[in-house]
């Protein structure tokens, strides 16, 4: 049986173990691209990131009574928390003193979670064929796209991983970023526009 996006809530509150199943599996794929996105470059290749979600799924099942008695975010973005949490610390794991400076962490809401860096969401826009305001972006472009989204304020980097890549809605990013609703589209707005500008080799306002 298909369940729509909205059940997913009642089928994670719902107690029964194989109701919490389908409810994972239903949200799976959006926190895989989380995986995607931000796993450290670094670590590609030392871990696989069906075993980030296993181990994140294990928390999952471990909190749910939490999540279950607060009911203080929808279901996903439980999950989409605790994957960005786990991802963190296996970043600390496996990198130490290496890993990531905690500045290029996102923090809001729901916590910290590691930052995508410019490269991987160069790729991922390319790969996805991203043409803020009419600018053609073809495979070549990825280095000078990575270059000005390097240019970005973090936010915006952030706001556009999220919207693009991740696929969260515009109240899912304003709940994410402790943002709300209309300034959460504004800041999408003005990041397309910064990226436009960055590309172009334009003055990043």
């Amino acid at each position: 049986m298909v369940f729509e996006p909205r059940d997913v809530d009642a089928l994670a509150l719902s107690g029964d173990p194989e109701e919490l199943a389908v409810a994972l599996s239903e949200v799976r794929p959006r926190v895989a691209r989380l995986v995607a996105l931000r796993l450290d470059l670094r670590l590609r290749g030392r871990l696989d990131p069906s075993d980030v979600l296993q181990e994140s799924f294990l928390d999952v099942h471990t909190r749910i009574d939490a999540w279950r008695t607060r009911r203080d975010m929808p279901f996903f973005l439980w999950v989409r928390f605790l994957v960005g949490q786990k991802l963190a610390e296996l970043h600390r794991r496996h990198l130490g003193a290496a890993a990531r400076d905690p500045r290029r962490e996102v923090v809001g809401a729901l916590g910290r979670t590691p930052e995508a860096s410019s490269e991987t969401l160069a790729g991922a826009l390319v790969a996805g064929g991203l043409s803020p305001s009419g600018v053609a972006i073809r495979a070549e472009q990825e280095a000078q796209l990575a270059a000005a989204l390097e240019r970005l304020r973090p936010i915006d980097r952030e706001v556009l991983a999220l919207r693009h890549f991740e696929g969260l809605s515009n109240a899912e990013v304003a709940a994410a970023l402790e943002l709300d609703a209309a300034t959460a589209s504004k800041r999408y707005l003005r990041a397309l526009g910064r990226l436009q500008a960055a590309v172009e080799g334009r003055a990043v306002e």
